[in-house]
């Protein structure tokens, strides 16, 4: 295998556990609040805690990555997790679990400041497929681990299993990670050749007028906070609305999550093949939360757990590669500074991370499991707003007739 693969290999098999670990806390929620001796809102704030850490990283480890190279940031978030993963399942008191918590939403941002910047400097020709495929591997992961959880489950076996052989991944990753050359860092130089297939002209966009950051910008960042809780949320309390509300057992109720990654994993590929042909990322930032409104209201009002399976993969498929769309359409309305624009949709990210577990906590503690459910249809029918109004100032600031290099043209 050349070098190139190995490293795409490694980087992949690091997002493949990362999707695993979104949804760790929220499916051993049972386990560590008797652990923890604490309750549901409580375990949901551990997750909050991973987007605390997130953000306090985000300041510093772009810049490390830059600066010491991507090999050792990578090597250094597998390392954190291994640290948070072996812990966990260990920890005396909920405190700790907090502070290893935190150690994972560093590690988290370490992992895509140094993993992105990775791909595009090692596949230069197909750098857009390359970090697509990012998501891909996560529902992979979030396909596996409630599998996982129930084959560990079903023997009556410890929870920490769990913990321990991704713990022993993320380990065996960074001591391979260690023997492979990566290029520099921020190299500007190009591929030696193209293929034919590579010399396809680019489409670019000619803009109209000029985007404002406080208009456009700022709401392409509103959508990246909307399209982050709508995955999340459901990542985190579809197995106990199933189980609370509907009445299933356990293992059913945890393997309607592989179904709903699955989802995900499904429309990650269509979006990799179909984007910029059938359709632009704005279409589906409105389309995928009507969809997503359509089956959070279905789901409110069924029991069946068939209907279940089939409603978790169309919320599967509605709520993931959202964050990745809004990324896209922020580096399009503002080309000249990609990376501080696209910035800010991270950072909104996190604080979707640290505030939404939190919310959706209290309300699960006050009042109820459903209504939790309610208040992600609150935050999808803003995310229709929101896009409706970008999709409305997409058509005024670009020229959808024309394809030339971009370029600014006066009014």
């Amino acid at each position: 295998m050349s070098n190139q693969l190995r490293i795409g290999s490694s980087i992949y098999i690091n997002y493949i556990l990362l999707g695993m670990i979104n949804l760790i806390i929220a499916l051993h929620m049972g386990f560590l609040t008797e652990q923890l001796n604490t309750d549901a809102a409580a375990i949901s704030a551990l997750i909050s805690a991973i987007g605390i850490g997130k953000l306090i990283a985000l300041s510093f480890a772009g810049k490390l990555s830059d600066n010491l190279g991507r090999r050792p940031m990578l090597i250094t978030a597998c390392f954190l997790y291994v640290v948070f993963l072996v812990a966990i399942p260990f920890a005396p008191t909920y405190t700790i679990a907090f502070m290893f918590a935190l150690l994972a939403g560093m590690g988290n941002s370490i992992l895509d400041t140094s993993s992105y910047p990775a791909l595009i400097e090692v596949f230069r020709k197909r750098s857009s497929s390359a970090t697509v495929l990012v998501k891909a591997f996560m529902s992979v992961g979030s396909t596996i681990l409630p599998l996982m959880i129930t084959f560990f489950m079903a023997r009556d076996m410890f929870y920490g299993y769990t913990f321990f052989i991704m713990a022993g991944i993320f380990l065996i990753n960074a001591l391979h990670l260690m023997t492979l050359k990566f290029p520099e860092a921020n190299s500007l130089e190009e591929p030696k050749e193209e293929t034919k297939q590579d010399k396809k002209p680019i489409k670019k966009l000619i803009f109209k007028e000029k985007p404002k950051f406080l208009r456009e910008g700022i709401t392409v960042i509103a959508i990246g906070f909307t399209s982050v809780g709508l995955f999340l949320i459901i990542q985190t309390w579809l197995a106990t609305y199933a189980e609370e509300v509907v009445g299933l057992p356990e293992a059913q109720a945890i393997n309607l999550l592989s179904i709903y990654s699955f989802g995900g994993f499904a429309t990650v590929i269509i979006l990799a093949t179909l984007l910029d042909r059938l359709f632009r990322p704005i279409t589906a930032l409105i389309i995928y939360p009507l969809i997503a409104i359509a089956g959070l209201t279905t789901l409110l009002f069924v029991e069946s757990y068939t209907i279940l399976i089939i409603i978790a993969f169309i919320l599967g498929m509605a709520t993931s590669g959202l964050f990745q769309l809004a990324v896209t359409l922020m580096a399009q309305f503002f080309p000249e500074k990609k990376g501080t624009s696209t910035a800010f949709v991270t950072l909104s990210s996190s604080i979707a991370f640290i505030a939404l577990p939190y919310v959706t906590g209290l309300i699960n503690r006050h009042i109820g499991v459903s209504y939790v459910f309610m208040f992600e249809i609150i935050i999808a029918v803003i995310a229709v707003i929101l896009a409706a109004f970008i999709s409305y100032r997409y058509r005024k600031v670009f020229d959808l007739e024309i394809r030339k290099p971009v370029m600014w043209r006066n009014p």
